[in-house]
Parts: structure tokens; C-alpha cells; sequence
């Protein structure tokens, strides 16, 4: 053991001296390497004589202990780091790590809200703006969280896109929305009446507020871009959320863009259609929210099938 601990601790030494890693960086790879080493010691080996069977048999042992694919993943980085440094130094013959696969990480679906869930979410701002004993501020800003939250359920924006609006983005003669996206992509959204509405009531309050000095965004903040920025965005949505009897953990500006894909999908939308709306470049990235497809299909072949084991009412 006592070469084996010296081979991680020179590794850790090069970590730290020539690519400047961090302290933490440097107790993770600590812990994930011993964690290495004293699986090794236990099959009579060494992280010199280690073969790709062993490192295999490590992360098997990993997963039959219940520990994430992301966190198994991490710890196969970390070995095959240390590999690159015993064979460039002379101190092993190969490298074993370099056939060795990382383990699988299954893609989490997303998290999702119900139809009622935002509803009560819309709900809340909009009695606020509308509250005769609230404060022209606290009204002024339920009309604003009023305007961001039906436009993030009516469009699937990112979030991104959506602070990033102009002024000007919603006009009362159309029907669509011009956004550009990621890499400079533009695409069209088509926008609800009750989205319209919100914007032109929050637009005509930020004028009066603003003694009729109009802003460059939509959503002006204080701020060094502004407009109004994301980690205040998602303070006052998981303050609403709150209001409006939602947990913190299940809420964010991401999950109302999964609402709106889910939910489309759960009343008819094609897939292609959905993937445009939410400017993927890739299908497969909106392959995600087949789950909700999968539901409908499977109900619609326990439903309709002449052969399904559904008994008559």
C-alpha cells in the first residue's frame, strides 16, 4: 500500500503544480483515488499491475453498491488520469483505463407540473396586480411576473430568451413572436391571447412608471446587463410558487419550459412541431418528453384495442 499511496500522491503533486487545481479539485481526486486504491489492495493488485478487468470490476462494484452513474462516471475520470500519468512516466507499461467505458447515464425526465399546477401558479400574480390594498411597487410587480410567467407557458422560451426580449418583441397587430436563439437561430412562437394581454398591461404600467421613458428590454432591471437577470427570476417564481402551495424543488424557469412541451404533447402536438417551437436543433434532444407520448399511445392501445384486457364498465 505503501507505493500504491505514493503513486496517487505524486499524481496529486503534477495536479497541483502544473494545471493549478484547485483544493477541492485536488480532495475529490483524493478521495476517488483511495476509494480506487483500496479496491485494488482487496483483489491483491496495484494501480501498477491493474488490468482492465480490475478497473472493471471496480466500477461493478460501485454500481452493485447503489452509486450514481454521474458519481461512478467522475471516478473512472479520475483513474484514467492517473493512468496517462504512470504510463507518460514510465511507472506502468499501458494505459488499461483507455477501453474501459464509462458507465451509462440514464437521462432524468424532466420535471413536469399539471395543468392545475400552472394554473394556481398564473393565478397568483395576477390577484396581486389586481389587490386594491397592495402597494403600486408590489402591483407593478405582479404585472411583470404576470407578463413573464404567461409568456414562458404560452412560448416554451428559454430563459435565457426570455429576459432577453426587447421592448418591442410582442406587438398587438400579430399573432407570432420572432425569437433568436441559441447560436443565432431565429424561429417564430406563436402567442396566446391571455400572453398579449399580460405584456400590454405590464408595458403600459413600465411606462407610467417610467414617466414614459421607454426601456430597450422588456423586463429593464438595475442591473449590469439591463435587464432583469435569471437568478432574480427564479427567486420570485419559487416565491410565487410558494403562494401558490407548490414545492421549491419542483419548480424553476426550466420546468415551465418542460410544462409547455409536456403538455402540448398530452393534448395532440406532433413531436416536429414541438422540437421548432422549442428551437432543439436536434429531435432527439425533445425525445425526452416521449415519456408523455408513450402514456397516451399506451392508454390509447388499453382503451381501443378490439383484444385489450380492459373490461367493459
Amino acid at each position: 500500500m505503501a507505493s500504491l499511496n505514493h503513486a496517487i500522491e505524486t499524481f496529486l503533486e503534477m495536479i497541483a503544480a502544473e494545471r493549478g487545481a484547485a483544493r477541492n479539485t485536488l480532495e475529490a481526486y483524493s478521495r476517488d483515488l483511495a476509494s480506487y486504491a483500496a479496491f485494488l489492495n482487496t483483489q491483491g493488485q496495484t494501480v501498477q499491475t491493474a488490468t482492465a478487468l480490475d478497473i472493471r470490476a471496480y466500477l461493478q462494484s460501485l454500481h452493485d453498491a447503489g452509486l450514481k452513474a454521474s458519481s461512478a462516471a467522475r471516478r473512472l475520470s479520475a483513474i484514467r488520469q492517473l493512468n496517462r500519468f504512470l504510463f507518460g512516466e514510465g511507472l506502468r507499461p499501458d494505459d488499461p483505463s483507455a477501453t474501459t467505458s464509462s458507465p451509462k447515464r440514464g437521462r432524468p425526465l424532466p420535471k413536469v407540473l399539471t395543468v392545475a399546477d400552472v394554473e394556481r401558479l398564473l393565478e397568483c400574480p395576477a390577484q396581486i396586480a389586481s389587490d386594491p390594498a397592495a402597494t403600486p411597487l408590489q402591483r407593478l410587480m405582479g404585472l411583470r411576473m404576470t407578463a413573464l410567467l404567461e409568456l414562458l407557458y404560452a412560448t416554451g422560451l428559454r430563459v435565457s430568451e426570455l429576459i432577453m426580449l426587447p421592448f418591442a418583441a410582442v406587438q398587438p397587430d400579430t399573432q407570432m413572436m420572432n425569437i433568436r436563439g441559441k447560436g443565432g437561430k431565429e424561429r417564430l412562437v406563436p402567442l396566446t391571447p391571455k400572453a398579449k394581454s399580460a405584456v400590454a398591461d405590464w408595458r403600459t404600467a413600465l411606462l407610467k412608471a417610467r414617466n414614459g421613458q421607454a426601456s430597450r428590454w422588456l423586463f429593464p432591471a438595475e442591473s449590469a446587463s439591463g435587464h432583469l437577470p435569471r437568478q432574480v427570476f427564479a427567486r420570485d417564481l419559487k416565491t410565487v410558487a410558494a403562494l401558490a402551495g407548490i414545492a421549491a424543488n419542483r419548480i424553476s424557469p426550466h420546468v415551465l419550459r418542460h410544462a409547455f412541451a409536456s403538455h402540448l404533447l398530452q393534448n395532440g402536438a406532433d413531436l416536429r412541431v414541438v422540437q421548432q417551437l422549442l428551437g432543439h436543433a436536434d429531435i432527439a434532444t425533445t425525445q425526452i418528453y416521449t415519456h408523455v407520448l408513450d402514456e397516451r399511445v399506451s392508454a390509447m392501445v388499453r382503451d381501443l384495442h378490439p383484444l385489450s384486457d380492459k373490461k367493459d364498465p
